[in-house]
């Protein structure tokens, strides 16, 4: 059996006030956990409780010592003016740009407001996926992603990765069906 990475138990999170929960689950080495219901059932408010990004109001997130967590907020951040290309983008977070996708890979050198959404999309997934760690968190990966992007995404998760763990949260339900070794259905509290 795979080492367990990270175990969650009874895990109530939220804001102000719990909007999420309880929750229970181990992800280990090699496992594509996802995280999949309605929206307003709280899916990214617990994948953001794994990471330390919203209050825990109950329950417990233990992960195993001196692990990394790479995570991928839903959204993202207005990048005009900000003179970073996709390369360095890649190399902040010690990401590599080996496997990129071709139509991706010959902009590496353009800023990221020249990017298109899914263009930069697909390039802030990449930065997750490929950056040393042992958890990877990804908040609906395939939003702004057409057919060939969320293509090469399940292709590149569905070729096993025996060192990471993963927890995607999704609307898409044919990603989760193709990607996921295991699916937990998340129902409002």
């Amino acid at each position: 059996m795979e080492e367990v990475l990270l175990r969650v138990t009874g895990l109530v999170a939220g804001y102000g006030v719990p909007v999420a929960g309880p929750l229970d689950f181990d992800l280990r080495r090699g496992e594509i956990l996802g995280l999949a219901g309605p929206n307003g059932a709280g899916k990214s408010t617990l994948l953001k409780a794994l990471w330390g990004g919203v209050k825990v109001f109950g329950g417990q997130v233990e992960k195993v010592t001196g692990l990394a967590i790479s995570h991928q907020a839903q959204g993202f951040a207005d990048l005009r003016g900000v003179p970073l290309t996709g390369r360095e983008l890649l190399a902040l977070t010690g990401a590599s740009p080996a496997g990129l996708p071709p139509w991706l890979l010959d902009r590496l050198d353009w800023r990221l407001d020249r990017l298109s959404g899914g263009q930069l999309q697909f390039l802030r997934l990449w930065a997750c996926l490929t950056a040393p760690a042992d958890i990877v968190l990804l908040d609906e990966p395939s939003n702004n992603l057409d057919q060939a992007g969320v293509d090469y995404l399940a292709d590149w998760l569905g070729r096993g990765h025996a060192d990471q763990g993963f927890v995607i949260v999704s609307h898409d339900l044919p990603l989760i069906d193709r990607v996921c070794t295991r699916v937990i259905q998340v129902g409002a509290m």
